[in-house]
């Protein structure tokens, strides 16, 4: 089992809460262990450090990871109702800086040995942080998150179920994303993939109503473009979050995405 250390204040900005972070350590190790940084999914809306997934408890989750030698740093981050992009970038960031300063020297962490793991909004989070040299990651997971923001408003226009200024990344960017192109740009993966960029573990379900697939079968060819390394898994009849997808699968799922970041950081 995992021991836990809870509620570890990584970063302070002026005029904003706190933000804090979990870290995962595993029982059994020899030596500096690799890190994971997890990054919660919620629309940039919603979510916290505590909850992987929905349908996925944390003893399958955090607990699993640690179990096969990593220590995991479940970081919060600022939802856009405050503060709007790029400010989860320059969380994300911090959270990165914290994990090589004082990750290291007061837990024995191996910075250099990075994967970023993000889930929906986590999953953009983590590659758009991943993707910036600067962070030197290993790797990056990224689970049915959005990587174009203008196709991600056209489909969720096509939904029906938001009117301009009002869609998550609406929120997200602080405007109507139409009228912001740049910020869109700036926030969407797919438009800062290079030829350097770290390899990546995509996984997506096919029955996708909030995230279409196509948001990660785009990023993966945009990666194969620049001939970055990319695995692609495609979950048949899977919905966001993983729905309507059986235990057992999800913790294959899990499981793929853990012997990737094990590769990487081997």
């Amino acid at each position: 089992m995992a021991r836990v250390i809870r509620d570890v204040v990584y970063a302070s900005f002026p005029g904003f809460r706190p933000l804090a972070l979990d870290l995962h350590l595993p029982q059994a190790r020899e030596g500096r262990p690799p890190v994971v940084l997890y990054l919660h999914g919620g629309g940039w809306l919603r979510g916290t450090r505590r909850q992987f997934s929905p349908t996925v408890t944390p003893s399958a989750s955090f607990g699993r990871i640690a179990r096969a030698g990593f220590a995991v740093v479940a970081a919060d981050y600022r939802l856009s109702g405050e503060a709007h992009f790029p400010a989860q970038l320059d969380d994300v960031r911090a959270a990165v800086d914290w994990i090589r300063d004082e990750g290291a020297s007061h837990y024995g962490l191996d910075g250099d040995r990075l994967v970023l793991w993000g889930g929906s909004a986590g999953g953009t989070l983590a590659a758009l942080v991943g993707l910036e040299p600067a962070t030197r990651a290993r790797g990056i997971v990224d689970w049915y998150g959005p990587s174009d923001l203008r196709a991600m408003e056209q489909h969720t226009r096509a939904l029906g179920t938001d009117a301009p200024g009002h869609s998550r990344e609406d929120r997200w960017l602080g405007g109507w994303v139409a009228e912001l192109p740049d910020a869109a740009r700036g926030a969407s993966p797919i438009a800062h993939v290079h030829a350097s960029a770290p390899p990546f573990h995509l996984a997506h379900g096919t029955d996708d109503d909030s995230v279409p697939t196509s948001q990660s079968t785009a990023l993966a060819a945009a990666l194969e473009a620049h001939g970055v390394p990319v695995e692609l898994l495609l979950e048949e009849g899977a919905g966001h979050f993983w729905q309507k997808t059986s235990p057992a699968r999800v913790r294959a799922l899990v499981d793929a995405a853990i012997a990737f970041a094990a590769r990487v950081t081997a």
